[in-house]
């Protein structure tokens, strides 16, 4: 592994090209997520970072771990399943900037789907679902010359701000405001009248009444992805607030609302169903991250350098291609406390648990492999004199708090 190599370039363009899920409106639903290959014990690896991470060990709390952060983006299918359409993935490196390099990230991809023919003018724009750990008012600014709609989540202690309304100057006259007032999240008496209001009766989550607020608003400030505009105005990013009420989660546990924030103006009640319910499908991912560990492999090897683990993970990305096209032709090989299941409805791991009765059947472009043996290595009784270098975690370029700073970095 640490002398072998792949083409993430041309694997992009090959995944872009393959058959895509789409929704029922034929729209392009793409969901982008970070998952971690965690070292804790590996501090002769390099480009690691302190990974967020939970449930791990005896504490089940949140915990920082070393580790190699991905950013994964996927297509996803709709209805209740675990499949979806891994397209990209790039490693985040201690000198880089989460929110930069997912726009760059988010934008490679739409690219080549358009440039592969998957979309074409005059088809619904491609939705794009985030959780809340993403910037997406800043993400959508930054996309905005694509055919792209953001939704993301946001804090339950979140603030937007609505138009000013018809009066946009104070009584003394001055410049015309540009905030209107604030519907804080956590208050409700701050709420005004919603444009969108609809229920709907699941069979997993009781009754969900979601409402939607049109031409909702963030303050936005000269930090973090913002400092870069110093010298011009934040613009006012409008967008369709929704809170999600569900009358009950698994398990009986106590629902909470769930607040979400589109980039889209002017939703009817359809567009507003069709947005919870694809970033409901987010979760697909989660279940792909769990193949990859459980099933594949992804994290088991231990490999030393941060540039072996991207030619690893790209191996990984191929076989879970490989499954996912060989879906319809894989029998159910079942155990015998599982359900039987039709073969178009397997899960990713009875498509692996059958796919040796189909690799037997498939053509081999490649070429046998060649018995080789293992290296003596280091004679009995020998020290290694060659110490690996051991490397720091973390961040190793601080973001500016301010103006003054970032302007004092520059210089």
């Amino acid at each position: 592994m640490d002398r072998g190599w792949a083409e993430p370039a041309r694997l992009r363009r090959t995944l872009a090209g393959l058959p895509l899920p789409k929704a029922a409106d034929g729209r392009i639903v793409l969901a982008v997520d970070v998952s971690n290959w965690l070292r804790p014990d590996a501090p002769t690896s390099d480009d690691r970072l302190f990974c967020h991470v939970y449930g791990r060990g005896a504490r089940s709390k949140d915990q920082f771990v070393p580790g190699w952060p991905y950013s994964f983006v996927a297509a996803l299918e709709t209805g209740r399943t675990s499949w979806v359409a891994l397209l990209d993935a790039v490693r985040l490196g201690p000198a880089d900037d989460a929110t930069a390099v997912t726009a760059a990230q988010l934008r490679s991809v739409a690219e080549r789907l358009i440039l592969a023919g998957q979309w074409k003018p005059g088809d619904p724009r491609m939705l794009i679902v985030m959780d809340s750990g993403y910037d997406v008012a800043y993400l959508s600014h930054a996309l905005a010359d694509l055919p792209l709609v953001l939704l993301g989540r946001l804090r339950s202690d979140r603030v937007m701000l609505r138009d000013p309304g018809p009066t946009r100057s104070g009584p003394r006259g001055g410049r015309p405001r540009r905030h209107g007032g604030v519907l804080a999240l956590a208050r409700p008496e701050t709420w005004h009248t919603p444009e969108v209001t609809t229920s709907t009766d699941t069979t997993r989550y009781g009754t969900a009444e979601a409402t939607a607020w049109d031409r909702m608003h963030p303050r936005l400030t000269h930090r973090g992805p913002w400092l870069e505009h110093t010298k011009e105005e934040l613009p006012v990013l409008h967008g369709t607030l929704l809170r999600l009420k569900v009358g009950h989660l698994p398990g009986d546990r106590d629902p909470k609302p769930l607040w979400l924030w589109c980039s889209a103006i002017g939703a009817t009640g359809t567009d507003v169903d069709r947005w919870w319910q694809a970033f409901l499908r987010r979760f697909d991912l989660e279940h792909a991250f769990r193949l990859m560990k459980q099933t594949l492999g992804w994290t088991r090897p231990k490999v030393r350098h941060a540039d072996t683990a991207d030619v690893w993970t790209w191996l990984i990305i191929a076989a879970h291609t490989q499954l996912r096209l060989a879906r319809p032709l894989a029998e159910d090989l079942r155990r015998p406390w599982e359900r039987p299941t039709p073969p178009r409805r397997l899960t990713p791991a009875r498509v692996r648990r059958g796919f040796r009765n189909v690799h037997a059947t498939t053509a081999r472009p490649a070429a046998a492999p060649k018995p080789s043996r293992p290296g003596p290595g280091r004679p009995p009784g020998s020290k290694n004199k060659h110490r690996a270098k051991h490397h720091n975690v973390g961040k190793t370029l601080k973001r500016a708090e301010s103006i003054k700073e970032h302007k004092a970095q520059r210089d």
